[in-house]
Formats: C-alpha cells, sequence, structure tokens
C-alpha cells in the first residue's frame, strides 16, 4: 500500500505554468483525505502558490501536503495556518554571478541571444537559476511550438555542462534549463523528501508526464520509486480518481 503520492507539476497537474483547475483542486483535496501528496516540480515558491496552494479546497488536508519548489532543494509545509519553508538550499552570490555569465556567453554561442521574449528569460530562484527561452510570461502556444525537440536546449546544455563543470543543467518543462548544485534532479528531491516525511521511497508512487530517457521525471525511475507516465493533466485526473477509489476501499 503506497503512503504518498507525487506528483510534478506542469504538464502533469496543470498546463505550463497556470493553476490548478477547479475540477483537479478538487480531486488533490479528495486524495489529501485518503494519502499524504507531495508536488515536486522546477517552479519557485510563488509559482507554487498561484498554481496550487492558493487553488486547493478550503476544507483541504493542507497538513498532508509537500510542496517541493526548485527541483526539492525547497521544502515547504503548512504549519500553524499558514505555508512555512523548512529548507532552501541557496547559491551564494560567487555562484549566481558565475551561472548568468555562463548563460549570457552559452546563448551567444548558440544563436539565441535575439529571440522575441516575453518578461524575465533568467530567474534567480534562490537554490536554482531557471532560463526560459522564451521569457517567463510567453503564451503558451509559442512555448509548445519553440523547442518541440528539445535540440535548442540540448545544444544549450552542452555548452553550460562545459562552462559550469560541477553544476547540474538539466531541461525542464517546455522552454526552460534549470542549474543546480550536482545531483539534483527530481530522484534527489523524492530521495530528500523520503528522508523529510519518514516515507520510504518503496512507499511512494510518482506520477509525471516526462518519465522516459531524458525526460525532467525520469529520475524518479531511476532511484526505484514506482511511476506511472501520464500523456497529460486529463489523464492524470483518471489515474488520481482511480487512487481515490483503491485507497477508500
Amino acid at each position: 500500500m503506497k503512503c504518498l503520492i507525487a506528483f510534478d507539476l506542469d504538464g502533469t497537474l496543470a498546463e505550463s505554468k497556470r493553476p490548478l483547475s477547479a475540477e483537479m483542486a478538487a480531486m488533490l483535496g479528495g486524495l489529501l483525505a485518503v494519502v499524504d501528496v507531495a508536488i515536486i516540480s522546477g517552479g519557485d515558491w510563488p509559482q507554487f502558490d498561484r498554481q496550487v496552494a492558493s487553488r486547493l479546497p478550503g476544507d483541504a488536508a493542507r497538513e498532508r501536503l509537500w510542496l517541493m519548489p526548485t527541483t526539492g532543494t525547497k521544502l515547504y509545509r503548512f504549519v500553524d495556518d499558514g505555508w512555512r519553508r523548512v529548507y532552501a538550499e541557496l547559491f551564494d552570490d560567487g555562484e549566481k554571478a558565475s551561472i548568468r555569465a555562463a548563460f549570457d556567453r552559452a546563448l551567444s554561442e548558440a544563436g539565441l541571444a535575439d529571440e522575441r521574449i516575453w518578461g524575465e528569460r533568467i530567474e534567480d530562484r534562490g537554490s536554482q537559476i531557471t532560463f526560459s527561452g522564451l521569457g517567463q510570461d510567453a503564451p503558451l502556444e509559442a512555448k509548445v511550438g519553440w523547442d518541440p525537440d528539445r535540440a535548442k536546449r540540448t545544444a544549450l546544455q552542452t555548452i553550460l555542462r562545459a562552462a559550469l563543470p560541477g553544476l547540474a543543467i538539466n531541461l525542464g518543462g517546455t522552454t526552460s534549463i534549470d542549474v543546480t548544485r550536482a545531483g539534483v534532479d527530481k530522484g534527489y528531491g523524492l530521495k530528500r523528501l523520503s528522508k523529510e516525511s519518514g516515507v520510504p521511497l518503496a512507499g511512494m508512487l510518482f506520477l509525471g508526464d516526462a518519465i522516459y530517457p531524458g525526460g525532467n521525471d525520469y529520475p524518479a525511475a531511476g532511484i526505484g520509486v514506482d511511476t506511472v507516465k501520464v500523456r497529460d493533466v486529463a489523464e492524470t485526473a483518471a489515474v488520481v480518481s482511480a487512487i481515490i477509489a483503491c485507497m477508500k476501499r
């Protein structure tokens, strides 16, 4: 019997950077009534708050929810009627400056420095520096068409790995690249979750839309957690409905 269900966010529980639908928020509320839930993604806390925390039904068992921004390098729990940060593994100012400079050089080398963008392109998330190919506020339709075969980001990733040895440079979402300390990925985050929650990896089930070699959800399978690959948000809803039904029996 699984005692914790973990999820990717964008493409799994919600469309890219969009809030949970009312239906999905209600479904998560139903899931929290029967089991602990974790959400792990590359976004920072403000994005988690907009997409998830602020969307939950009023009677949801928030104390059973583990929110893990920036690929698990931060953890938030609901304590004393408010969300509290439990830990954060932050870059120092020198590390941040080196990463930004490496991005500037890599974008120029790859011929991507002059793309049309919407909003901030390189975001400091404290424990993670995130590049969004078309900017943080790009419309979904533009994002979907920008790098469908991942070729642009793979080229940037190769340049960045040479420029930033000792750091992890991973593709995430539809247009993003996440830079964290070495070893940080969904597998790392789930191991940290196991330590913080006391739930063994064998007691977890992880749902994500990118559980394939090279996908940013694939490391969850690599550490031995049971996984379910979903095509989209609609399929996630179907799987969650089935889990709730099984848990209630």
